[in-house]
C-alpha cells in the first residue's frame, strides 16, 4: 500500500459507493419503476424475516419459561440478521443504506438535494410497497394467528411507546435509530472497502450488525414501516402513534447512516486537501 493509501485506507470504500450511487440515480430517474422492484423486494424479505422472527420468538415463549424466551428473543434476531445479507446480494434497494451512499455523494458532490431526495423518497416507497405485499398475504393466511401474532403486536405496542412517553421517549427512540442505522453502515464499510474478499465474511459483518441492533433494541426505520403495515392489517395499528414513530425514526437513521457513517467516512478520506498541501510543498523548478 502507497504512503496515500496508509492515509486514507478508505479510498476503494469510497469509489464504490461513488459508482453504485451514480448507478442509483441514473435508476431512478430513467429506470424509475426497476428501481421501485428493487426497493420492494427488500422490504418484503423484511417482511418475511419478521414472520421467521417472531415465529422464532414464540417457539421459545410456548415453553413457558422466561429464560427460554431470552434465548428466543437472542436466536430470533440472529435469524433476523440474515435480511441484509439477502438484500446485498439480490441486489435490492434499502433506505437505510441509500441514506449513507446520498451523504457521501453530497460531500463530494455527485449528487444534488434534489436527486438524493429522489432516491430516497423511492426507495422509501419501494420499500413499503414490498413490506405490504407481505402484509396482503400474511392477511389471506393463519401465520399470525396465535403466539405469533402477540409477539408482534406486543412489539409493536413497544415501539408506540416511546411517542405516548413523551418528550424522554422520543428522545430515546432517536438515540436507538442512531446507534441502529450507525451499525447497518459500518458492516457496509466492511463490506465496501476491498479488505474482505470473500463472500462468508461479509455475511457475517452483515448479520452480527443488525443482529446488535435487533436484539439490543435499535430502531429501524423501514423495518418499523414493514412490521407496522402488517399490523395495521392484522389486528389494527395507532396510525398517528406509528407516523410519529416513523417520522423520529427516519431522522435519527440519518444522523447514524448518513452523517456518523457517510459523511464521516468521506471526510477522513478525502485526499483533496492533502494532495494540495504536498504541491504547494515542491519547489519551483528555475530554469536556466
Amino acid at each position: 500500500m502507497t504512503d496515500q493509501g496508509h492515509l486514507f485506507p478508505g479510498k476503494q470504500f469510497i469509489s464504490t459507493v461513488l459508482d453504485a450511487l451514480d448507478t442509483k440515480t441514473r435508476m431512478s430517474g430513467g429506470l424509475a419503476r426497476v428501481y421501485l422492484m428493487r426497493a420492494a423486494m427488500a422490504g418484503a424479505i423484511i417482511g418475511v424475516m419478521y414472520l421467521t422472527t417472531f415465529s422464532v420468538i414464540d417457539v421459545f415463549a410456548s415453553v413457558g419459561s422466561g429464560d427460554l424466551f431470552g434465548i428466543g428473543r437472542l436466536v430470533g434476531a440472529l435469524f433476523f440478521g440474515f435480511a441484509l445479507v439477502f438484500i446485498y446480494f439480490s441486489k435490492s434497494e434499502l433506505l437505510t443504506s441509500n441514506m449513507m451512499f446520498v451523504a457521501v455523494g453530497g460531500y463530494f458532490r455527485r449528487i444534488n438535494c434534489f436527486r438524493s431526495f429522489r432516491v430516497l423518497t423511492m426507495c422509501f416507497i419501494g420499500n413499503f410497497l414490498g413490506g405490504l405485499a407481505i402484509a396482503l398475504i400474511v392477511m389471506g393466511s393463519t401465520l399470525v394467528d396465535g403466539g405469533v401474532g402477540y409477539q408482534m403486536s406486543a412489539s409493536v405496542d413497544l415501539k408506540l411507546a416511546f411517542i405516548s412517553a413523551g418528550p424522554a421517549g422520543w428522545s430515546d427512540l432517536f438515540m436507538r435509530a442512531i446507534l441502529c442505522n450507525f451499525m447497518i453502515n459500518l458492516a457496509m464499510v466492511l463490506v465496501y472497502n476491498g479488505m474482505i474478499k470473500d463472500a462468508f465474511t461479509k455475511s457475517l459483518a452483515m448479520i452480527i450488525s443488525v443482529f446488535i441492533f435487533v436484539f439490543v433494541g435499535f430502531e429501524h426505520s423501514v423495518a418499523n414501516t414493514v412490521l407496522f403495515t402488517i399490523q395495521a392489517l392484522n389486528g389494527g395499528i395507532e396510525v398517528g402513534l406509528a407516523l410519529a414513530n416513523l417520522g423520529i425514526v427516519l431522522a435519527g437513521n440519518f444522523v447514524g447512516g448518513g452523517l456518523l457513517i457517510g459523511f464521516y467516512y468521506a471526510y477522513a478520506n478525502d485526499d483533496r486537501r492533502y494532495l494540495r498541501k504536498q504541491r504547494n510543498k515542491q519547489p519551483e523548478v528555475v530554469s536556466e
